[in-house]
């Protein structure tokens, strides 16, 4: 893939293949392509050739507002629409209030019936007539994440794209959003660019990217112990141990 004809390929000869319900970390250093990745799943930018399936089926004989009705993509800058909370979770209005009440607590912005007020403070934004600023200016970026959580959640797609998406939020916004990935979206298959190794450590595998090829491709600690691989230069560097990676495992229930 290259972005314009007659530029360079910032996707070469990229092969791999994900299983159903897989939850896949895609990491690398800047340019390494993770992005392309992304915009080539979206065709956002057409691929220059080669095939990418879903199910067996190529992409590319899908129509666009078929193949993105099916796939949820929380990006790093999350969009909000002027209007309703009720508007930006469910554009098109198919949705119960039911079912838009539920997304909304399984994403924790719902206040327990005995939340101190301060906490029922903090979620009324959420509520679903609450009202939201063009671009969602009254928003601040982590809860405009946690918005798109819950649009994901709504939309119950079975392909989830994840695009930096805490990489500018506050550490709790994060743990709130992993916790959803791992409660909420056991049975979706998730693709996550991801910024903090942290993030993806619990991930049943760990795409490499580098120089728009794929590097490395396997289990985080498998990665981890492979003797000069990059994703161990890329730990290393963060000040991510082996003992540090099988903790985070542990806590997310996931085999070491």
């Amino acid at each position: 893939m290259s972005y314009r004809e007659g530029l360079p390929e910032v996707l070469k000869g990229v092969t791999f293949a994900t299983r159903p319900g897989e939850k896949v970390g895609i990491v690398g250093r800047t340019g390494a392509g993770k992005s392309s990745l992304l915009q080539a799943l979206f065709r956002i930018v057409e691929l220059n050739a080669g095939t990418i399936a879903i199910d067996g089926r190529d992409i590319s004989e899908m129509g666009l507002d078929v193949l993105r009705k099916r796939l949820s993509v929380i990006p790093q800058d999350a969009l909000l629409y002027a209007g309703t909370v009720r508007q930006n979770l469910d554009p098109t209005g198919d949705k119960s209030d039911a079912e838009l009440h539920s997304a909304l607590s399984r994403a924790g912005l719902i206040a327990k019936p005995d939340a101190p007020q301060a906490h029922v403070d903090r979620f009324a934004k959420f509520k679903l007539d609450a009202s939201v600023a063009d671009d969602g200016s009254n928003f601040s970026a982590g809860e405009r994440q946690l918005v798109a959580l819950c649009r994901a959640l709504v939309k119950n797609s079975k392909v989830i794209i994840l695009d930096e998406a805490t990489s500018s939020v506050d550490v709790e916004t994060d743990s709130t959003v992993q916790k959803a990935i791992q409660e909420e979206f056991k049975d979706q298959s998730l693709l996550c660019v991801a910024h903090r190794l942290q993030t993806v450590c619990f991930y049943d595998r760990i795409l490499v990217m580098d120089q728009g090829v794929v590097a490395e491709f396997d289990a985080p600690l498998v990665l981890f112990d492979r003797a000069g691989s990059i994703f161990r230069g890329m730990c290393d560097k963060a000040g991510l141990s082996r003992d540090d990676i099988v903790r985070i495992r542990v806590g997310a229930g996931k085999e070491v």
